[in-house]
């Protein structure tokens, strides 16, 4: 009697031939007749999964030991105070190892955005503690320290590169034509631009030309007073006291017209 194989038969549950509607299946290369098999196993014979099939060999996959390991640091097998590349080499080295479990990738990944929310609360929270911990600083100040705060204020990071920007360019400008001549015409276009943006913020020209005339006096004495201390064997030939007095008052413009009220 020849001998009946069935290669990688797999089904989810037992059946028996009489729940079997389908007339005949096709195995591999071979045509299998229901009818014939059921003649040749008699009625009510029962089809039992004892060979693997394919979905089986998930379950060969390696399992991540530490799914159910509560902290989320011990999980990816790094220290609370590992760097950020550190973690992400973690994540990325563990993913590889298990990938195709798909209860391990999620264990892994629930860990690595567990520790990335704690990290980016935790740079929040400092941020905000450093803010408090400066304000009460300038409200414990003395009297005189909280008038001159009252004058200044932080603007939008583009809005300082920008003025940045405007009188670094003045600057360099008036250093390569320095041979030429002096810097006047550059320190009266860095005035007017210092009064226009004070005066944006003021709303009051008058207001904006004392600040900005006032910033230019103040910078013009200070830069006569500290430039001829600098040894000359820094300098070059052609920077005269005229140009390096015009530099340090730039410098004054530029943080009267963008942190002054």
């Amino acid at each position: 009697m020849a001998t009946l194989s069935l290669p990688n038969l797999c089904l989810s549950r037992p059946k028996t031939l009489n729940n079997l509607n389908l007339k005949s299946t096709t195995l591999g290369a071979t045509t299998l007749s229901f009818p014939s098999l059921k003649s040749r196993l008699g009625n009510g014979a029962v089809i039992r999964r004892s060979i693997k099939c394919a979905m089986d060999s998930i379950g060969n996959l390696p399992k991540f030991p530490r799914m159910r390991v509560w902290d989320p640091y011990k999980r990816l097998g790094i220290t609370p105070d590992a760097s950020e590349n550190e973690i992400w080499d973690s994540r990325n080295f563990l993913l590889q190892q298990y990938t195709g479990h798909e209860g391990s990738e999620e264990s892994i990944e629930a860990a690595f955005e567990k520790i990335l929310m704690t990290s980016f609360k935790e740079r929040k929270q400092t941020k905000f503690n450093l803010k408090s911990r400066l304000k009460k600083k300038v409200e414990e100040s003395p009297s005189w320290l909280k008038n001159l705060f009252s004058f200044v204020e932080v603007p939008e990071r583009v809005v300082i590169l920008r003025r940045l920007f405007l009188f670094a360019f003045m600057g360099a400008w008036s250093v390569m034509n320095s041979a030429d001549g002096g810097p006047a015409f550059q320190v009266a276009i860095s005035l007017a631009a210092c009064i226009y943006f004070l005066n944006e913020k003021t709303k009051s020209l008058t207001r904006a030309s004392v600040i900005g005339l006032g910033a230019l006096v103040v910078g013009w004495v200070c830069g006569s007073t500290v430039v001829p201390m600098v040894p000359s064997i820094l300098l070059q030939p052609t920077w005269t006291l005229e140009l390096l007095t015009s530099l340090v008052s730039y410098v004054f413009l530029f943080f009267a017209c963008t942190f002054l009220k």
